[in-house]
Formats: structure tokens, sequence, C-alpha cells
């Protein structure tokens, strides 16, 4: 029988442990650490910072208050130029897309590959010589074929000399206009940007996730690799492109004090008000948590505003320093956390061998994060999870259903073309992601395990 404050769930604050609860509940009443920002190494922005510059053997490592706001520094320090192509994967975020579209910058989706990753093949047909940069995303943790993807680019320079072609670097040339009337003076930078959202201490053979690309992103969401309910990291090991990151983290205000507020209550009011209550019934539950949103007591991981591509005033702003503290905390467990979720992953995998899981494969050349685990499912995915909510096993992530999630995210204003990804569209339709996190014993994992196996194998 499952312990009745502890209900099974994907997403619902996944990473708080009793020591992430009990330094949010002390920073609480900390208030005027929220925002002091110290010159000195040792304020725990820049703490976090070095960290991950050591982790990574990085160069430059800069905070910020989410990964989407990351990412907007990241665009912007590129300079890519308007109405040229930013290029990636079908089956992401909103808040991976609205960032380009904010710059001025068109996204093109492309399609999956079995590892639910953006395929080599598909980017090959859609690069042209507007591209101005491909977005790899590591979807779930399970690394994306990274040296591939970086040929593909290199090798669609059609215009480049031996020499350039030579170069090791990931950033690689194109041209503006057509590529039949081209001079040398319009040679431009194109740019391998990673989205490591899912994959913090991934690696693809034998390098980790976020040093493959010009610049790298991470996010630390309520439900990522580490959370500190908002947050992220930029990463480059580009000088000028470093540099501009941290020009750009200067000029940015803080968050302002209700909205660290809430990120500070999240892992208090989830682990003591709202997980007991959807333990009791999920219907308790969404209504409390429906409740605290729309008194402000907690934030959504995606605002309204994101599902019609547009950016909240909440980002880009600088990261706080309780959140920090937070993160902090959390990057101390990174490794245990990541092993935990390989075991889990490892048994998901043993005991549904005969569903279709696409991640279910040889580890030779990568380690993954496991964020979530997919399977692919015959039923329609809607009754799978009443079915699961009514044994107080909660799996809709809101990673389903849509290329662009969350599901009733408007794809129109994302700028997707429907029928281009194919694949990613009829994924979307069978998948359900089980989870893998800290707090999921391998006895609650089993539990996850046979009811799925009612449903039968894809």
């Amino acid at each position: 029988m499952i312990n009745m404050f502890k209900p099974i769930s994907i997403s619902l604050s996944p990473n708080t442990e009793k020591d992430d609860v009990y330094l949010a509940l002390k920073l609480l009443f900390q208030c005027w650490k929220w925002k002091k920002e110290l010159i000195e190494t040792d304020s725990p922005q820049v703490q976090l910072e070095e960290a991950f510059k050591r982790y990574l053997g990085i160069e430059y490592a800069v905070s910020f208050n989410s990964g989407r706001s990351a990412l907007m520094a990241i665009l912007s320090s590129l300079e890519i130029e308007k109405d040229t192509e930013v290029l990636l994967q079908a089956f992401t975020c909103n808040a991976a897309v609205n960032p380009i579209i904010r710059a001025g910058l068109k996204p093109v989706y492309i399609d999956i590959d079995d590892t639910l990753n953006l395929n080599p093949e598909d980017l090959k047909r859609k690069i042209t010589p507007y591209s101005r940069a491909v977005m790899v995303q590591h979807n779930f943790g399970w690394p994306a074929q990274m040296e591939e993807i970086s040929k593909i680019a290199r090798d669609n320079n059609l215009f480049l000399g031996d020499e350039d072609k030579s170069s090791s670097s990931t950033r690689v040339n194109t041209w503006v206009g057509d590529e039949n009337k081209v001079s040398s003076s319009t040679r431009v930078n194109t740019w391998v940007i990673e989205d490591c959202a899912h994959s913090l201490g991934a690696k693809y053979k034998g390098k980790l996730c976020g040093t493959f690309g010009d610049a790298s992103f991470f996010s630390f969401g309520r439900d990522k690799i580490i959370s500190s309910i908002f947050g992220g990291m930029a990463v480059t090991n580009n000088e000028e492109v470093g540099k501009k990151l941290k020009e750009f983290q200067k000029k940015l205000d803080y968050p302002s004090n209700l909205w660290i507020l809430q990120q500070l209550l999240h892992p208090i009011l989830m682990k003591w008000k709202v997980m007991p209550l959807y333990a009791t019934h999920s219907f308790l539950g969404r209504i409390v948590l429906g409740v605290l949103h729309q008194l402000s007591f907690l934030s959504k991981a995606v605002y309204r505003q994101e599902k019609k591509g547009e950016i909240p005033r909440q980002f880009p702003k600088k990261f706080p320093r309780a959140l920090a503290i937070l993160a902090l905390n959390q990057f101390k467990k990174l490794n245990s956390f990541n092993v935990h979720r390989r075991i889990i992953a490892d048994f998901y995998q043993k005991e549904l061998k005969n569903f279709k899981l696409p991640l279910a494969r040889s580890q030779e050349r990568v380690e993954s994060t496991f964020m979530r685990y997919p399977v692919l499912v015959e039923k329609e995915t809607d009754e799978i999870l009443k079915e699961a909510r009514r044994r107080k096993i909660y799996l809709d992530d809101g990673w389903r259903k849509s290329v662009i999630i969350p599901p009733d995210t408007d794809i129109e204003k994302m700028k997707y073309i429907s029928g281009s990804c194919p694949r990613a569209e009829k994924t979307v339709k069978s998948i359900v992601n089980l989870p893998t996190h800290i707090n999921i014993s391998e006895k609650e994992a089993k539990k996850v395990t046979e009811f799925l196996k009612a449903y039968g194998p894809r």
C-alpha cells in the first residue's frame, strides 16, 4: 500500500529532500539575504558559477534566474542577425522557443530520431544558407548525436575552404542571400548551442554534455536534474561570448521579492501541504495547488504568456542569492541524484522489456541522466493517466500530445508548421514518461511497472 503522505509523482517538486525543505524554510526568514549581492568570490552565485566551471572544465559560466533567461543571454551574445534561422528539434518546450522568437529569429523545427533527439538526417534536409544556429537538445538526459550533428553543420558550408574545414571548432560558416551570388564579404558565423536543461552530468563518448557547443545552457527548474525551483546557467569557452554574457547579466535587475518568496515557498508547501493532499485524493491536491497559484503563493513552471509566444516580465533576471543557495545545496548531490536515476531507469528497462522503450539501448557511447524514462504505449494516454491517478500514481508531466509542450501551447505562435516533423507528431500521441528522481524507490517503480503492464506493450 502506498504511503498516504508520499504519492508517486513525476513532476510535483520531485528533487526536494528534507535538507532542501529546511534550507528553504531557513531562507524564508532571512529575507535580507534574498538579493544581497557580494562582489567577493564567496557569494553563492559566484560559488555556483565557479563550481560549474570546474565540473565542466570550461572558461565561462554565468548564472541567471532561469534556463530561458540563460538562452536569451546566449542569443544576444552571439549577435545573430534578425530574420535568420535557428534550427531546433520538435518535441521541445515553449521556453526554448520563445527566446528565439523574441530575438527576431525564425525557429525551424527538425524531426526527432529514435532517441527522441534531433534527427541528423532531417537536419541535413533543412539546413539552409540562412541558418545561423543549430540548437541541440538532449531530451530526457539522453545525449544527442553531437559529433554527427557538428559534422553536418561543418559539411553544409558549401563555400568553406579546406583550411576552415579542418578546424576543430563547432562554429561554422554560412552565407547570406542567394548562394549563387556570394562574395567573401557576406560570410557569417553559424553557431552550435546545446540545450542541457535535461542533461547536467550526461556524457557523450566520455565528454560532458554542455562542452560540445559554442555555448550551452542549463536549467535548475523544479523537475530538472538539480532544482532551485527556477534558475539557469549559460556556459562557453569562447572568450568574446563569455564577456558578452557577463555584460548581459550585469545589466539585469533581480526578480521581485514576491517572485523569490514564491520559489522559497514551493518546496515547503509542496512537501507539507500539497503532496499529502494528492496522496489522499488527486482532486483535492489539484484544487489546493490551483488556489495557491491563484493567490500567488506559488508560481507555475510555465507562465500563461509563454504558451502564447510571449516572454513574461520575470525573465530575464539575475539569479537571486537565496535561490543560488538552494542550487548549491543540490549541486553537491548531483552525482548521487544521477546514480539513482540510472538505477531506476535500468529497473524500468528490465521490467518493461516487451514495451517500446526509446532509451533502452546500449550505453557504450553515452551516459544518460535519465531525467525521465519514456515509454510508448498503445492506448490513449489520457485514459492511462486517468487510471494511474486513481491509484495515486501521477505521471502527467506535460511532455505529450504536442510537439511543443505544454500541450495547451499555441503552436501557431511557435511558428511550427503542421506535418513538418511527422515522427515527433506521432510520438507525442503515445508517450508516457516514468519518474526516476531521488524520491522514487525501486519498490515504487515496481508499482508503476505493474500498472503499465496491464495496458500491454506497444
